[in-house]
């Protein structure tokens, strides 16, 4: 590696260009995602070999997985443009004429949150997907005429975290969907000793091993937590990152063994002192760590039922026995007039 290719501290002062620098550039640099990987590489090599567009492939999973990378792939081993947008952004069927009209042949037009596209502009993608046509309505009422407006052959990527959203014509569009999974503590530390190395940090595998089982599966956590590990270590340490640093820059950083913030253990703390492991409803739990429901429900939730220490019933949120035990209190005893919990070494 070359002295042209590391991306050090002093050159970086904003994470978004910390992100951009870590991105892999090509599939062959994409870890983890084997089988998706195997699957995009054969749409790709046969349109190369064909000469023409792909077909248009749809990426659903959870934030931070690497939607927004295989796109700029996509593009690059396409030798195509990219262009960059989101569903919320197009929020008129106008809108949408406007981009898809200024396209050029070939190129590749990233559509992030695609299901929170307004419903007329979905009901025109449907045909520029399939006819590479438009139809841009000019006038009102009676009078409206449906002028027909070709577009150049181009291939949309859409991204999704709630695939479930999408209305079954949009998602029958797409000639390649695939669904990107969280990643192993090993990927993970494959993915850390690539940014390590563009970062010019001393990364020891103790260390990687450590930040990996904390990233939540989640490769844009992992190189979040490295470059919080990397400032506690140059300014605290040697410089060189292993396992005890990592551990006690986490610690710095409130990010438990476990992978667990302030915000979730906020909410398995109110849930299990303050509602005796519950059930208690969303808005309720909300006021309790004073945030507001969404917040709980797509940022803490999803992590906190994958690792097994909350489960969503019909009567609201409730504690599972791995949540107790993590948080070290004892449950209270079934029947006992008295709520009150109390820590794991009280008698």
């Amino acid at each position: 590696m070359s002295e042209a290719d590391i991306v050090t501290a002093e050159s970086i002062d904003d994470d978004s260009v910390v992100e951009a620098a870590l991105r892999p550039k090509r599939l062959t640099e994409f870890v983890g995602q084997e089988r998706v990987r195997e699957q995009l590489s054969l749409v790709l090599d046969a349109a190369r070999q064909r000469g023409r567009p792909p077909d248009h492939v749809l990426l659903s999973g959870s934030p931070g997985l690497g939607k927004t990378t295989l796109a700029m792939i996509i593009a690059a081993e396409l030798g195509a443009p990219l262009r960059i947008t989101s569903g919320p952004a197009i929020e008129r069927a106008g809108d949408l004429a406007a981009l898809l009209s200024t396209l050029s042949e070939g190129e590749v037009l990233f559509l992030d949150e695609i299901h929170r596209m307004a419903r007329p502009a979905e009901e025109m993608l449907y045909v520029a997907m399939e006819d590479f046509r438009v139809d841009v309505v000019v006038g009102k009422g009676p009078g409206a005429t449906a002028i027909p407006l070709d577009v150049a052959p181009f291939t949309l990527v859409g991204a999704t975290t709630r695939a479930g959203l999408l209305p079954g014509p949009l998602r029958d569009r797409f000639g390649f969907v695939a669904h990107l999974d969280f990643y192993a503590p090993e990927e993970l530390q494959r993915v850390l000793t690539r940014s390590a190395a563009l970062l010019g940090v001393a990364l020891e595998s103790s260390g990687a091993e450590e930040i990996s089982r904390r990233a939540r599966g989640t490769p844009r956590i992992a190189n979040r937590l490295l470059r919080r590990v990397r400032d506690y270590s140059e300014v605290r340490a040697t410089g060189v990152v292993n396992r005890e640093i990592a551990r006690a820059a986490l610690e710095v950083y409130e990010v438990d063994e476990l992978g667990l913030d302030r915000l979730d253990r906020a909410v398995l703390d109110a849930l299990l002192r303050r509602f005796g492991g519950g059930p208690v409803g969303l808005t309720t739990l909300a006021v309790a760590v004073a945030e507001e429901p969404e917040t709980v429900e797509t940022v803490a939730e999803p992590f906190l039922v994958r690792a097994g220490l909350l489960a969503r019933t019909p009567r609201g949120r409730v504690a599972t026995a791995a949540a107790w035990q993590h948080l070290g209190l004892r449950p209270p005893t079934p029947g006992a007039a008295d709520p009150m919990l109390f820590g794991a070494d009280d008698a």
